[in-house]
């Protein structure tokens, strides 16, 4: 039984670890959109105070350059962490599953120990319960 509580407990940090890890995965991929989406921002400020849109042109500022390579490697980094989201996902629902084994194991055996315990008082009560019959009787 003791080591049954442990390896529930074991699997329960590891369905926990998982979870943290699919969190701080959301969470990255959702700061790197942000700061994708802040500069946008700034490159289109950009262009307009410029007045060029033209990507090609002479006179294209280049910080709007350097940040829309900041921008498009922040994007691939977010879509790098998606792939690893998806991974996180997947290995926290096998540690879900096999915590959920381990506890319908342990929920199955407790319930087989009390059953048998209960038939053990009912055989204590029953003997009881003939002893005293046949005093009376």
């Amino acid at each position: 039984m003791k080591s049954r509580n442990s390896l529930i407990r074991l699997k329960r940090f590891q369905v926990d670890e998982k979870r943290r890890q699919v969190t701080q995965i959301e969470m990255m991929i959702a700061e790197f959109e942000r700061m994708a989406t802040e500069l946008d921002d700034q490159i289109q400020a950009e262009q307009k105070r410029v007045g060029i849109t033209d990507v090609t042109h002479f006179a294209y500022p280049t910080f709007a350059k350097a940040a829309m390579q900041r921008r498009d490697n922040l994007l691939v980094s977010a879509g790098d962490l998606r792939v690893q989201l998806d991974a996180a996902r997947a290995a926290l629902s096998e540690a879900v599953e096999d915590m959920k084994k381990v506890e319908l194991i342990e929920e199955r055996d407790q319930l087989r120990d009390r059953a048998a315990g209960d038939a053990l008082d009912q055989d204590h009560m029953d003997e009881v319960a003939s002893r005293l019959s046949f005093r009376t009787g």
